[in-house]
C-alpha cells in the first residue's frame, strides 16, 4: 500500500513537470542574473550629449562603425580597457597569422560551415535537453551535456610528454 502510494505520487509530480509548455527548452544554461551584480546600463556617457541642429540631417546609424559622437567606436573601447587602439587591424588576417591561416585552410573551406554548425549544434542540443524541463533545483545542463566533446588538459599533457614534446608546466590535475 505505502509504495503505491509513493509511485502514484511521484507519477503526479512528473505529469506535473510535464504540463510546463509545449515547447521544449534547448538553452540549457541558466542565464539568470545572479544577484546585486554589476549593472551593464550603469556607463556613464563620457562626453556630453548634444541635440544636433536639425534631425533631418542625422546619418542613418551604423552599429559598430564611426557615427558623429565616436570617431572611432572599437578604438576607443579599446583605449578604456587599457589597450593600445592603434593596433586595431582593419583588414584581414594579421602578417603574423598568414602561416597559421593558410596551413588551417589546406584542405579547403566551406563558406557555409557557420549555417551547417549551427544546425548540427541546434539538433544535438534538442537530443540533449529531453528530460531538462524535470528538475527539482534550477541546475545548468551546459557542462553535463557537452561532457564527452570536453578536453581533458592532463590527459593532452601527459600524451605529449610521452611522445618526447616538451611541455612547460603541467595543468591543474582532476579539471
Amino acid at each position: 500500500m505505502r509504495l503505491s502510494i509513493v509511485s502514484l505520487t511521484m507519477l503526479a509530480a512528473l505529469g506535473l513537470a510535464a504540463c510546463g509548455s509545449s515547447e521544449r527548452d534547448i538553452r540549457m544554461r541558466l542565464l539568470d542574473k545572479p544577484g546585486a551584480g554589476p549593472d551593464e546600463f550603469s556607463v556613464l556617457p563620457s562626453k556630453p550629449l548634444q541635440a544636433p541642429e536639425a534631425y533631418d540631417s542625422l546619418p542613418p546609424p551604423t552599429p559598430g562603425a564611426s557615427n558623429l559622437t565616436d570617431r572611432s567606436p572599437k578604438g576607443e573601447g579599446i583605449a578604456a580597457l587599457g589597450g593600445n587602439p592603434a593596433r586595431l587591424s582593419g583588414s584581414g588576417v594579421p602578417s603574423s597569422d598568414a602561416a597559421l591561416v593558410q596551413h588551417a585552410s589546406r584542405g579547403g573551406v566551406d563558406p557555409n560551415i557557420r549555417a551547417e554548425l549551427a544546425a548540427t549544434d541546434e539538433a544535438f542540443r534538442k537530443r540533449k535537453s529531453r528530460f531538462t524541463r524535470i528538475r527539482l533545483v534550477k541546475t545548468d545542463r551546459y557542462a553535463q551535456a557537452y561532457k564527452r566533446q570536453t578536453l581533458d588538459a592532463y590527459d593532452a599533457w601527459y600524451d605529449f610528454r610521452r611522445t618526447g614534446v616538451r611541455t612547460p608546466a603541467a595543468p591543474p590535475y582532476g579539471e
